[in-house]
């Protein structure tokens, strides 16, 4: 196991009717800007119990944040921060919303030329405007990490972002919440999970017993909920695992003292920034091809997977490995997702290469576990997954 640090501050507040725990989580003199997406929280009643928890906090409201959080619509509600000299956040929301938030929470303490640079140099945020969340959609764990992904239109760029300063100070999950999401939103929650899972799980062993089985047991469960999750969405126990594991997958636990990839992800955002299509999905176009073309690196944990998680104890190694694979994709594929960029889009060609000159501009010559995956390379895995 390697060397590690972790400290993760966020409160969480899990459960049944929570939402009304607002009033005594935010200070009772902040100036609160609550930032939400399309306004769905308006019709499945999430937002009248928001605005009946904070009846006596003063409070200015942001909507509009779409999925992907675009800087532009940002930037103006950094306006909003400033002009109304707002001194709390509140993220009613998914990832893209709480992802919005924390670069606003970074922005509107940063002092350099334009809040850009936050991401273009990779500045990481040590201190920024204090915030907490109510989620709305499990999917990506930001409620209880410090990193966040915005996208900016003009440029056909989607970067990462975070720091130290960037965790919620809290956290509220009702899993009640999940019964108004559409289903193809909630599939999406269950592949962005998984592959985050898969992400710090899916590199080489490293003798992180508890940290393989952290990982195996949320791939696990996703699994076994999936389809009750799915099916119904009003079942409690089903959507409280779901919920749980969402967090859990992405809250720096299972990253610690084993290597990461995130290589998936890398590429997987190209393809949302250029052709708009969902994170999750772009996951599951990449993630495949990605495991074949690294599959001899890959393939001791590829075989722990299939033995742990999919049952498989039949065959080689190899045929383990390449058998794990192929149930990932069946997996997606019963989600209701498709697992090639062709099925998406017509336009694909050239695809391939303007990401990897895109990742040599940024000075990305060596992603993976490894450091070792070239723009070459990603050219390379793209094109596997036309």
């Amino acid at each position: 196991m390697n060397n590690f640090e972790f400290k993760n501050p966020t409160k969480i507040i899990f459960g049944k009717d929570t939402i009304k725990q607002l009033e005594t989580e935010i200070p009772k003199n902040a100036k609160v800007l609550l930032l939400y997406g399309g306004g769905s929280i308006k019709k499945n009643g999430i937002y009248d119990q928001v605005k009946k928890a904070l009846a006596n906090i003063e409070l200015v409201e942001f909507g509009g944040i779409p999925a992907n959080p675009e800087y532009a619509t940002l930037m103006e509600a950094l306006k909003v921060v400033k002009e109304e000299n707002i001194t709390y956040l509140l993220a009613v929301g998914g990832g893209s919303v709480i992802d919005g938030t924390k670069f606003l929470s970074a922005a509107a303490v940063f002092d350099g030329e334009t809040p850009w640079d936050i991401l273009t140099k990779n500045i990481r945020t040590e201190k920024g405007m204090p915030f907490g969340t109510v989620l709305t959609l499990p999917a990506t764990g930001s409620e209880m990490n410090s990193g966040a992904v915005i996208t900016r239109r003009e440029t056909k760029e989607k970067l990462a972002m975070g720091g130290p300063g960037l965790f919620p100070q809290f956290s509220i999950l009702d899993p009640q919440v999940i019964a108004s999401i559409p289903k193809r939103q909630l599939a999406n929650g269950i592949a962005d999970a998984f592959t985050h899972v898969l992400e710090q799980y899916m590199t080489y062993p490293v003798g992180a017993m508890l940290q393989d089985r952290f990982a195996e047991s949320i791939l696990q469960t996703l699994i076994k909920v999936a389809p009750k999750v799915l099916k119904d969405p009003t079942n409690y126990k089903a959507a409280a695992n779901f919920m749980w594991s969402c967090t859990m997958a992405l809250n720096g636990l299972i990253q610690k003292g084993v290597p990461t990839d995130w290589a998936v992800h890398a590429m997987g955002h190209e393809l949302t920034a250029l052709f708009g299509i969902d994170h999750a999905r772009t996951l599951a176009i990449i993630a495949p091809s990605h495991y074949k073309y690294n599959f001899d690196t890959k393939k001791a944990k590829l075989a722990r997977y299939a033995d742990r998680v999919w049952k498989i104890k039949k065959g080689s190694k190899d045929d383990k490995a390449y058998d794990a694979i192929e149930k990932t994709v069946d997996f997606f594929h019963k989600l209701g997702i498709d697992t090639k960029l062709s099925n998406y889009t017509d336009d694909y060609e050239g695809t391939a290469e303007e990401i990897a000159k895109r990742f040599t501009d940024r000075g990305w010559l060596g992603l993976g576990e490894h450091q070792n995956l070239s723009p070459d390379k990603v050219k390379e895995i793209v094109k596997m997954s036309y």
